[in-house]
């Protein structure tokens, strides 16, 4: 549920103090207060589109799963295995940081 209409459930149904629902919140009593006065809708807060490490391998990545979906539940390659073969083409240094991964 929003948290902007759980605040004015508890308040205009409920009667609960502003100081309570603050508490509760964990939101500022000058918050609550300007958003039980104001008339407008839940704050939206838009999060920025980040490029993943894991999208230049995409394609291998799904490759190496459809593959793996053919194969029998004892021919298949473990998660662990994949992680480690994953690791050796992220990482092009030594070998010791990707032995210390898996």
């Amino acid at each position: 549920m929003a948290l902007l209409s759980v605040i004015r459930r508890w308040a205009f149904r409920e009667g609960m103090p502003i100081r309570e629902i603050s508490r509760r919140t964990g939101l500022s009593r000058n918050t609550i207060r300007k958003y039980l006065r104001s008339d407008e809708k839940e704050p939206l807060y838009r999060v920025p589109e980040r490029p993943s490490k894991l999208d230049p391998f995409a394609a291998k990545l799904s490759g190496w799963l459809k593959t793996e979906a053919s194969r029998s539940r004892k021919q298949r390659r473990t998660a662990r295995q994949m992680h480690t073969d994953l690791a050796c083409l992220i990482h092009e240094g030594s070998g010791s940081v990707v032995a210390s991964v898996a």
